[in-house]
């Protein structure tokens, strides 16, 4: 009797260890996110845009409104930055996070995963190029 105990015990344990109370919702989704990483692969090889000055920030607000910006560092000869703004609107649907934006970006393009203060996507388009980003959510 007393090793069924101590099995019960070792087992309620480890299903209250591995149960996350955190439930997505609009609400608690909702915050300021920043890129932490952002990489591209394609044929020419792997990209790491953040090392290159790339950034991307977006704020979710409960009412399902973003905005927010992307500045990408021109690679070719003549320089410069692309600046987009990111003015729209955003879902949620299970854990899934989609944009709707005027700006032509691969941000409206991909299906954001939603954690707990982060946001990844991790998609191939059609060009070929994964695309692979992670955003954590910023303390205000």
């Amino acid at each position: 009797m007393k090793q069924n105990l101590s099995f019960l015990a070792v087992a309620l344990v480890a299903a209250v260890a591995c149960s996350d109370s955190f439930q997505l919702s609009v609400n608690n989704v909702s915050g300021v996110y920043r890129a932490q990483s952002f990489t591209t692969t394609d044929n020419t090889g792997r990209h790491d845009w953040i090392a290159a000055g790339a950034s991307l920030e977006l704020l979710l607000t409960p009412q399902g409104t973003s905005s927010g910006q992307l500045i990408v560092p021109d690679t070719t000869a003549s320089g410069g930055f692309l600046i987009a703004l990111l003015i729209g609107s955003w879902t949620l649907a299970g854990d899934i996070i989609k944009f709707d934006q005027a700006a032509d970006t691969f941000v409206r393009d991909l299906a954001w995963i939603a954690t707990k203060d982060r946001l990844t996507a991790d998609q191939t388009l059609g060009t070929g190029t994964r695309i692979r980003v992670v955003l954590t959510r910023q303390p205000l």
